[in-house]
């Protein structure tokens, strides 16, 4: 790639974050393929991420990758609960990191929306009888919807090993060669859910104030942290927003960054929704950027965003805008593996391609 460092960044200038630089700011955001058995990467996994990385891309991102097996979306996730998992992985991160990007990893446990079918079979929750495990949540409510399951309400020796969970997962996640790794607080999963007012009705120290709902994150990312290398970037992905008047709102995003900077976090990953399904969302390219740039600037932290980006200006004036440091594309990088070498052209950069591909791009 070019070097063209400006006094502005742009979407094709390196970004490093303590010891990790991406060659360029756009990212694979972690999207759930629901084609891993056991937990177990396969060639589909190798395949689809190593041509993102192919393709150009700074960093590539493992989808929500399960710490425990009830922390699965549905029975074709990934996992890191064994050892197991380790080698199939760690031959997709020397892959991608071969062919220039860094391979990242989110890691995650679903809360009340896991034991889901898969998502082309009408991803509603699972019975024992079809392979489906019971659920567990901060508090007993069920998502809605497709998703009937009630959960049943967490005890805190659970929600310690969960944490420890993270904690192993993390360890895995290093020995499989990942030099980027994320901690999955999204989209109505389990961090989510203690998070939301809307799905938090703990009386104990784990519910009701601010403190108390960001605790188990907290927690659980200064864990992470210690076993996580200081040289190595951590990031969270958070829902924003509820989407909800009564439920978790951009200032509380604001405050939980502050937080999370303090423990050591490098980037929050700022998507938005998914914790209720009644939410009203208007969604339009870009809807999510403010979120990221307010987070950005109100808690002084490097930020990525994602959503219905497609356009290459789009994202190059996300990052000279000083929006987002890091734009994450998801159904683009599944139409177009090429999206960056594509978007280098249309914006007047130079992508160095693999020797492979040096006479056609």
């Amino acid at each position: 790639m070019e070097n063209n460092l400006t006094s502005t960044p742009h979407l094709f200038s390196p970004l490093t974050i303590r010891s990790v630089t991406l060659r360029n700011r756009i990212g694979v955001s972690p999207m759930c393929q629901y084609s891993a058995t056991d937990g177990v990467a396969n060639d589909w996994h190798y395949v689809h991420l190593g041509s993102r990385a192919v393709g150009g891309a700074g960093l590539v991102i493992v989808e929500a990758t399960g710490v425990a097996p009830e922390g699965r979306i549905t029975p074709g996730c990934l996992g890191l609960w064994g050892e197991q998992h380790i080698e199939p992985l760690a031959r997709i991160a020397k892959f991608v990191k071969a062919h220039g990007a860094v391979a990242g990893i989110q890691i995650a446990h679903a809360g009340r929306k896991a034991s889901a079918d898969l998502p082309w079979n009408g991803g509603a929750h699972l019975s024992a009888a079809q392979g489906g495990w019971e659920t567990i949540a901060p508090s007993a409510i069920a998502f809605g919807g497709e998703l009937t399951k009630v959960p049943r309400a967490m005890t805190e020796a659970e929600i310690v090993r969960v944490q420890n969970d993270f904690v192993a997962a993390a360890k895995r996640a290093l020995t499989a060669g990942f030099e980027w790794l994320e901690l999955h607080a999204a989209h109505g999963y389990l961090f989510n859910e203690f998070l939301s007012p809307l799905t938090n009705q703990r009386t104990d120290k784990y519910g009701g104030s601010f403190e108390n709902r960001t605790r188990l994150l907290l927690d659980t990312t200064r864990a992470v942290r210690k076993v996580w290398p200081d040289h190595l970037p951590l990031a969270v992905r958070i829902s924003a927003t509820d989407w909800r008047e009564d439920g978790w709102q951009i200032e509380d995003s604001i405050a939980l960054a502050k937080l999370l900077k303090a423990e050591g976090v490098d980037l929050m990953d700022c998507s938005s929704g998914g914790v209720v399904p009644d939410a009203k969302i208007t969604v339009k390219p870009g809807y999510q950027v403010p979120f990221a740039e307010k987070v950005r600037h109100g808690a002084g932290i490097a930020t990525a965003t994602v959503g219905f980006i497609t356009e290459p200006k789009l994202a190059d004036d996300i990052v000279r805008n000083g929006q987002a440091d890091v734009v994450l594309l998801a159904r683009q990088m599944l139409v177009d593996p090429y999206w960056p070498a594509h978007a280098a052209k249309a914006l007047g950069h130079k992508l160095t391609p693999p020797n492979q591909y040096a006479r056609a791009w």
